[in-house]
């Protein structure tokens, strides 16, 4: 099953700036998806999205929540039509005329998979926080205290065993950190307290 899209260009960049709602958000989020194991994925990619832009990038409420925006939405039409993803919230948000900075960011999430290259920041961060975020839950839920006291070191073990959330692509989040010139360490230090927070909350 190819889940290429087979076109690199989305939206129309007269709907530069144009953002679902909150609450509209949030209603396709529920909707689309009833998974609640890919529900707190989601909503863990979109927490550590909107804080990366608020305080690496330093962009505004009003730019975050696109960053955001794209995290809650990335894998919206996986858990009801896998063989349609991402093809199918990338046609939804481009029919509800939404800025074709936050589609391509969703259609550019696994590059290798939908052929969209990540080329801006939000593109390449969505990348970076989708498959460590998940390795990272994963080896939470291992752990007899969860987030509390989990470490940079702990992280990095996992990581070299293959064996453990082996659907996690290693090659994916080496690549990712590469294209958004980060170093993996920080990357993993960024996350872990972040996503405790959303788990916790």
């Amino acid at each position: 099953m190819s889940l290429h899209l087979g076109r690199t260009e989305f939206g129309s960049i007269s709907n530069k700036g144009n953002v679902l709602t909150r609450t509209e958000a949030e209603e396709l989020f529920h909707t689309w998806v009833l998974n609640p194991k890919l529900k707190l994925h989601m909503l863990q990619v979109a927490g550590l999205m909107k804080a990366w832009a608020i305080e690496v990038e330093k962009l505004t409420d009003e730019e975050s929540w696109k960053w955001e925006m794209a995290g809650l939405l990335h894998d919206a039409d996986w858990d009801q039509w896998p063989d349609l993803h991402c093809k199918k919230i990338i046609e939804e948000l481009e029919q509800r005329n939404i800025d074709p900075e936050i589609i391509r960011a969703i259609a550019s999430h696994g590059h290798l998979h939908f052929g969209v290259e990540p080329l801006t920041q939000m593109d390449k961060m969505l990348y970076a926080f989708d498959e460590l975020s998940g390795l990272i839950h994963a080896y939470s839920l291992m752990r007899p205290g969860g987030y509390q006291d989990m470490d940079l070191k702990g992280v990095k073990k996992r990581l070299k065993e293959k064996s453990f959330a082996a659907n996690v692509s290693r090659e994916d989040i080496q690549d990712a950190c590469q294209r958004a010139n980060i170093q993996l360490d920080d990357l993993i230090n960024f996350i872990i307290p972040h996503q405790t927070q959303i788990t916790t909350e």
